[in-house]
C-alpha cells in the first residue's frame, strides 16, 4: 500500500523501525535532559491552543509505553487502513532504558503540532519507568522528588487533568506491588485530583472487564466513580504494530477499532475534565519533606532533652547519697553523663548535605535535602512576614542563619566529674529569678519541669504536622510517613495523651494492614538474594497470616 501523501514530509524525517505491515516508524524529538528529568517533545507548541496533561502509573509490562504511541498516533489521526504506525518510544529502548538507567526517573513527552487533527488540544504525557520495580523503595523516593521538583518549577507541569492508572483487563486481583505504586503516588496528590483519576485498561477485547473492576474496587483504589456508580475506566488493545496478514485482518481491524473507541472516551473524558491546580500537589509534598524534617530534628532534640533529664538524675542521686558531707560543707566528687554537640562529618555530594541552624545548632533537614541549593531554598523554609524562616529549628531562625554543608550535629555523652560548687553553679543559677530562695534539690526539679515542658511542646509540634497533611492529603498513609509513628505513639503514650495515641494508633494499624501485605512483598526480589532474608520474610508473613 502506498504512504498517505500527508505523512510523506514526516517519515521523511524519521526512521523505518518495520516495514510490516503496518510500516513502523520512530519519531526523532528534541531531547531535553537535566539532572531530574528527560523532555521529548514532537512539534512546535502553540501557546494559543489548549493542552491536556496525563500522569500515567503502573507496573511494567501493563502497556504504558503501548499507551503513549497510542495516543501520540491517535493525536496525529492515523487511522487502521492507513497500514502505517509512529512511535514515540521504541520498546526494546524503553526496556533496555529500564534496565540500565538509574537517573532517567520521570519522562515527559509534549506531543505538538497535531491539534485540530482529532483533538483540539495538545498532549502532555509523564511517565515514572521503573516505579514500583525491583530496585527498592530509595529509588522510589527518587521519583517522588523529581515530581515534585517537576510540579514546582518554573518551566514544570502545574495542573494535571487526568492520573492514568495502566492495569490489564485481565486483572483478577490487584497484586501487592500495584497496590504499593498506586497508594505511593496518590499520596503525592491532595484530595481534590481523585475525580481526575481513571482506569487505562490494556490488552482488551471491547467486553467490559468486570472482575478487573471488581478488584480495583476491593482493593480501594482512588478512583473517579460515574453516574453507574463505576470505576470510569477505558479499553484498549494492544496490537497496532502486530504483523497484519490476510487471516487476522479482520480481528486486528476489531482490535484497532477497541483502541479507537477507547481513546476517543478518553479525550472525550480529558475535554470535558477540570484540571487540577497542583498547588495543593505542592503542599501536599512540602507537608510530607517538612514533617520527615521536623521529627528527625525532633528526635535529636528529644535526645538531648533525655541526656539532660539523665544528668539531672545522676546528680540528684548522688547529692542524696552524699547529704552529710554537704550539711558538714565537705567537699565531694560527682560523676555524671553530660550530653553535648559537635559537629560530625558526613559523606555526601551536594545534593544530600545538612542544611544547619548556627544559632539553634540543630539539623534541619537531614537527610533528604536533595534540591535545594541553598538553605533559603530548602523546603522546610517558610516565608513569614517577609522574612524566609525555618519551620524545623526551635528558634524558628531566619535562612540567613543556616547553612547547608557536608557536616551535622550529633549528641554525644561524656563522662565529667563535679564538685559540690560546679553543681551549685549550674542549677542554682534560678534563685535570682524567684521569689522565694529554693534549695539545690529544687531548682534541679525545676529544671526537669523545664525540660518536660520543652518535650512536650516539640511532640504537640509533630502531631500537628501529622494532621495538617491528613487533612490536605488524598492518601495520607506512606512510608514517609509510617516511619515516625512508632516513635511518635511512644513518646504520647509517655505523657499519657490517650486521645492522640488512638488518633496515631489508628493511622499505623491502617498502614501496617498495607505495609506487611505490599511491602514485603515489594521486597521479596531483593531478599530472595540472601537465604536468612528470604527466611525472615516468610515468617513475617506467616505472622501476619496468622494475625489475619
Amino acid at each position: 500500500m502506498a504512504t498517505p501523501k500527508k505523512y510523506e514530509d514526516i517519515i521523511s524525517r524519521n526512521s523505518l523501525i518495520s516495514s510490516g505491515p503496518p510500516a513502523v516508524y520512530q519519531l526523532r524529538t528534541k531531547e531535553e535532559k537535566t539532572e531530574t528529568l528527560t523532555r521529548k517533545t514532537v512539534g512546535e507548541k502553540n501557546l494559543n491552543k489548549t493542552n491536556k496533561t496525563i500522569l500515567l502509573v503502573g507496573e511494567t509490562g501493563t502497556g504504558k509505553s503501548a499507551m503513549i504511541n497510542t495516543l501520540l498516533n491517535y493525536t496525529m489521526g492515523v487511522t487502521f487502513e492507513e497500514n502505517i504506525w509512529f512511535e514515540i518510544i521504541e520498546e526494546d529502548k524503553k526496556r533496555r532504558c529500564q534496565t540500565e538507567s538509574q537517573t532517567s526517573d520521570v519522562i515527559v513527552y509534549q506531543i505538538f503540532g497535531y491539534e485540530d487533527k482529532t483533538l483540539s488540544f495538545s498532549l502532555t504525557v509523564i511517565d515514572t519507568p521503573g516505579y514500583g520495580d525491583t530496585r527498592g523503595i530509595e529509588r522510589d523516593v527518587i521519583i517522588r522528588q523529581r515530581l515534585f521538583d517537576l510540579f514546582r518549577s518554573e518551566d514544570g507541569v502545574h495542573e494535571i487533568d487526568a492520573v492514568g492508572l495502566v492495569v490489564k483487563s485481565s486483572l483478577n486481583r490487584v497484586s501487592d506491588r500495584l497496590k504499593y505504586i498506586f497508594d505511593s503516588v496518590t499520596s503525592l496528590f491532595g484530595k481534590d485530583i481523585e475525580k481526575n483519576i481513571v482506569a487505562l485498561m490494556t490488552h482488551s477485547n471491547g467486553v467490559t472487564p468486570k472482575n478487573a473492576l471488581k478488584a480495583l474496587k476491593a482493593a480501594n483504589i482512588k478512583c473517579a466513580i460515574d453516574e453507574k456508580n463505576q470505576l470510569v475506566h477505558f479499553l484498549f488493545d494492544n496490537c497496532q504494530t502486530t504483523q497484519r496478514t490476510e487471516e487476522d485482518e479482520f480481528a486486528l481491524g476489531n482490535a484497532w477499532r477497541v483502541t479507537e473507541r477507547g481513546m476517543k472516551r478518553f479525550t472525550d473524558f480529558l475535554e470535558k475534565s477540570k484540571p487540577q491546580k497542583l498547588k495543593t500537589t505542592v503542599e501536599v509534598l512540602k507537608a510530607r519533606i517538612r514533617i520527615t524534617a521536623c521529627i528527625h530534628n525532633l528526635q535529636e532534640r528529644i535526645q538531648l532533652i533525655e541526656g539532660k533529664q539523665n544528668e539531672i538524675q545522676q546528680t540528684q542521686k548522688a547529692l542524696e547519697k552524699h547529704e552529710q558531707e554537704m550539711k558538714n560543707n565537705e567537699e565531694f566528687i560527682v560523676e555524671v553523663d553530660e550530653p553535648y554537640k559537635v559537629r560530625e562529618e558526613i559523606d555526601a555530594w551536594w545534593d544530600n548535605k545538612a542544611v544547619t541552624c548556627n544559632i539553634c545548632e540543630e539539623n534541619c533537614h537531614y537527610p533528604g535535602c536533595t534540591w535545594a541549593w541553598s538553605p533559603k531554598s530548602c523546603e522546610v523554609m517558610e516565608k513569614k512576614d517577609g522574612k524566609v524562616c525555618c519551620t524545623s529549628c526551635t528558634g524558628g531562625c531566619p535562612a540567613s542563619d543556616h547553612v547547608k554543608e557536608n557536616w551535622r550535629y550529633v549528641t554525644k555523652t561524656k563522662k565529667v566529674k563535679k564538685t559540690l560548687k560546679d553543681v551549685k553553679q549550674k542549677y542554682e543559677k534560678n534563685k535570682a529569678e524567684c521569689e522565694k530562695e529554693m534549695s539545690l534539690m529544687e531548682n534541679q526539679q525545676t529544671e526537669m519541669e523545664k525540660l518536660k515542658a520543652e518535650k512536650t511542646k516539640l511532640l504537640d509540634e509533630a502531631y500537628q504536622h501529622v494532621l495538617i497533611l491528613e487533612q490536605i492529603a488524598l492518601n495520607v498513609n506512606s512510608m514517609s510517613t509510617h516511619v515516625h509513628l512508632d516513635f511518635l505513639i511512644e513518646k504520647m503514650k509517655e505523657r499519657r495523651d490517650t486521645g492522640k495515641v488512638q488518633k496515631l494508633e489508628e493511622m499505623k494499624r491502617r498502614e501496617d494492614e498495607r505495609i506487611v501485605s505490599e511491602t514485603l512483598w515489594y521486597m521479596f526480589g531483593k531478599l530472595t538474594a540472601a537465604g536468612t532474608a528470604v527466611k525472615k520474610f516468610s515468617e513475617a508473613a506467616e505472622q501476619h497470616q496468622t494475625a489475619v
